[in-house]
């Protein structure tokens, strides 16, 4: 958790290590006594293209996506972070445009819940 990522061995067995960054914008990592990784894992770079889910510790494959799919939740993902970021910057810009003439005292930036992010964005965009 210090390094806010977790790295697995690909669930098909082809060796190679995914590496999955934890952050509202990509993974959720849960621990409830087994391991839930949040959303799916889609090893599109690597030659077995593996697409998997990890639930309660056990790997629930999903099927294969097409590159156009791949790349709409690319997009997807990639929006997301602009918009979560940007709005995180844009906030701190304007704590610190407003307090420019007060000491400066360091501000801690807001953690945001595990539950919010990509995962229940994308969802919702498949519900319409």
């Amino acid at each position: 958790m210090s390094y806010r990522t977790v790295v697995h061995l690909c669930a098909c067995g082809c060796r190679k290590e995914v590496v999955t960054p934890l952050s509202p914008t990509d993974w959720v990592l849960s621990f409830n006594g087994a391991v839930t990784l949040s959303p799916s894992i889609g090893n599109w770079s690597f030659p077995c293209r593996a697409h998997y889910f990890i639930r309660g510790g056990n790997v629930r494959w999903a099927g294969d996506m097409s590159t156009e799919q791949i790349e709409r939740g690319r997009a997807l993902s990639s929006s997301a972070k602009e918009r979560f970021y940007g709005a995180q910057s844009q906030s701190e810009s304007k704590a610190t445009t407003s307090l420019s003439s007060q000491p400066s005292t360091p501000t801690p930036t807001p953690t945001p819940t595990p539950t919010s992010g990509l995962w229940e964005w994308i969802k919702s965009r498949f519900k319409q």
